[in-house]
C-alpha cells in the first residue's frame, strides 16, 4: 500500500428528516353583540361547514368563550381567520377569529 495506491471507502449518504409543518388552530372568540345566525353564516361561508357543524361550533364558543373552528397549516389558518374577521367588520360586528399554534 505504500506504492501510492488509494483506498476508496464509500461515503454514507444521510437523508435529512423532513418535519411536518406545524399546525395552527383557528379560534372563534365569543362576543355579546354578534347575532348567532351571522356567526353560523360566516362559518358556512368561509370555512365551508355544514349547517349543523357551524351551529355546534357557534354554541361551543357561546358557552365556553372560545371554540376551535379548524386546525390546518399556518398560512391557511391566518388567511381564513382574517377573511372571517374582515367579513364581520364589513357587516359591522366585532366577531373575532384568532390563530394559535397547536400543541
Amino acid at each position: 500500500m505504500s506504492n501510492g495506491d488509494t483506498i476508496l471507502t464509500p461515503k454514507t449518504v444521510t437523508k435529512p428528516k423532513l418535519q411536518r409543518p406545524r399546525l395552527y388552530k383557528v379560534i372563534l372568540v365569543n362576543d355579546d353583540y354578534t347575532p348567532r345566525d351571522f356567526v353560523v353564516l360566516v362559518l358556512k361561508a368561509i370555512f365551508h361547514m355544514p349547517e349543523e357543524t357551524s351551529y355546534r361550533v357557534m354554541l361551543t364558543a357561546h358557552r365556553m368563550g372560545t371554540s376551535v373552528v379548524v386546525v390546518c397549516a399556518r398560512d391557511i389558518a391566518e388567511t381564513k381567520a382574517k377573511e372571517a374577521t374582515d367579513l364581520a367588520k364589513e357587516a359591522g360586528f366585532p366577531l373575532l377569529f384568532q390563530t394559535e399554534p397547536e400543541e
